[in-house]
């Protein structure tokens, strides 16, 4: 059932005051919520007690009264003590970004490690509010004299202490899936298959260009991800190995979406997710070019990776969804920038070229003189690396190969005199 809302922003003469007001109302509508009135307010600073100005309050709740709205909804976060006065004034739910987000993430949440992240960032969330209950508690019970005070305070205190044994017991689960996942990523290391990760505003089509890549160049097309044109569609961390005509194969990683003022405790519980980023040989910051804010989007981006700790890994900047976009040509390449169309299918090519660059510059072109009865160098070589070439001598099986550094040093003795690096 779709619920009514109010929204209510100020702006503090902060750039793209509007496509932030913009993306509640979209975040709203992911959440089965229709803005059906928009009310905003120049302010130097928020009001300490109600967010916006006494006039404002007053217009909001005729507004509100007017449309018969279940809820208003305010683009930051509000202090439980501006909740608790808000929803006194208004007669109605007041509910403030952070909560509108963690509620979508509930809802689109469908690993166990993703239900545990979000429930741990839900109840750090929770937590002061509870504490802002108890304050109401402790000054309606100071009528009662100090034993009723104090039994609110117990209660008060048994409430926090629940919430922080969840939290807790949540994050010794999490504690265990991360460690398998760390299990996982070494012994990817170990095999020396590069990472090559998806990062970007959430809606910009990483998906999208994830499983284009998937149907073009993996064993497993059928694995492909879930993608819809809506925010946050994929909260999970999807892997899948990409295998190229020449052998050369490496794993491409999908992460959760960015947007503008995500919450703090929602980027700390996602931050072992995220972790596949952090390791990454290259990333890959998918923008959608078509949308008329997307260099600020670029730049929430950013600060999201550098809040994480990942500004030292090289990037492409694959520019999506130029076919949407006016005056853009593409599939187009200007030095580290990519402009495409993953959902046209034109520029895929150019992106895995760049991509090869990247992760494939250890590869040289050698020849290799192995004897006859080594034939089980001749079978990993031709399973395992680009071939270019077979022929047969005296000596044995001449192969000329695009060999990764791993190969050419595991099998170094049958290297020979005329070798070349890649051209």
């Amino acid at each position: 059932m779709t619920r009514t809302a109010i929204l209510v922003g100020i702006t503090m003469q902060q750039a793209n005051f509007e496509y932030s007001m913009a993306e509640l109302a979209n975040l709203a509508e992911a959440n089965a919520i229709k803005p059906v009135g928009e009310i905003t307010q120049k302010l130097d600073r928020k009001n300490k007690a109600t967010y916006v100005g006494k006039g404002k309050v007053d217009e909001i709740k005729s507004l509100a009264d007017y449309e018969d709205v279940d809820l208003v909804i305010f683009n930051d976060e509000l202090a439980p003590s501006q909740i608790r006065n808000l929803e006194e004034l208004l007669e109605i739910e007041v509910m403030d970004r952070t909560r509108l987000i963690l509620d979508i993430f509930a809802e689109r949440a469908k690993t166990r490690e993703a239900q545990l992240q979000v429930q741990v960032a839900r109840l750090k969330y929770e937590l002061p509010r509870v504490v802002g209950q108890g304050e109401g508690m402790d000054q309606q019970s100071g009528k009662g004299g100090l034993k009723n005070r104090g039994a609110g305070e117990t209660k008060l205190e048994m409430d926090r202490r629940r919430i922080k044994n969840q939290i807790s017991q949540l994050n010794k689960e999490l504690d265990g899936l991360v460690a398998e996942r760390q299990v996982q990523r070494r012994q990817r290391q170990k095999n020396e298959i590069p990472v090559v990760s998806l990062v970007g505003y959430t809606n910009a089509g990483k998906s999208t260009i994830m499983n284009a890549m998937v149907t073009a160049h993996s064993q497993t097309a059928n694995k492909q991800v879930f993608e819809k044109d809506m925010l946050f569609a994929t909260l999970e961390t999807s892997v899948r190995e990409i295998v190229l005509p020449d052998k050369k194969q490496f794993l491409l990683t999908d992460t959760v979406g960015f947007v503008s003022k995500l919450p703090h405790n929602l980027v700390k519980a996602f931050r072992s997710t995220l972790e596949e980023a952090a390791e990454a040989d290259v990333l890959i910051h998918v923008v959608d070019v078509s949308h008329e804010h997307f260099e600020a989007m670029m730049k929430t981006t950013e600060e999201t990776l550098a809040e994480l700790d990942i500004t030292d890994r090289p990037i492409i900047f694959a520019y999506n969804k130029a076919d949407l976009a006016t005056n853009v040509m593409f599939p187009r390449r200007e030095g580290d920038s990519l402009y495409l169309s993953a959902r046209e299918d034109t520029g895929l090519e150019l992106l895995i070229d760049m991509i090869k660059e990247q992760v494939f510059n250890d590869y040289k072109t050698v020849t290799f003189v192995i004897p006859f009865d080594r034939g089980d160098v001749v079978s990993y070589l031709n399973e395992h690396a680009d071939v270019l070439e077979t022929t047969y001598e005296n000596e044995g099986t001449v192969l000329r190969v695009n060999a990764q550094e791993s190969d050419r040093m595991k099998y170094a003795e049958f290297i020979g005199e005329d070798t070349q690096k890649e051209g």
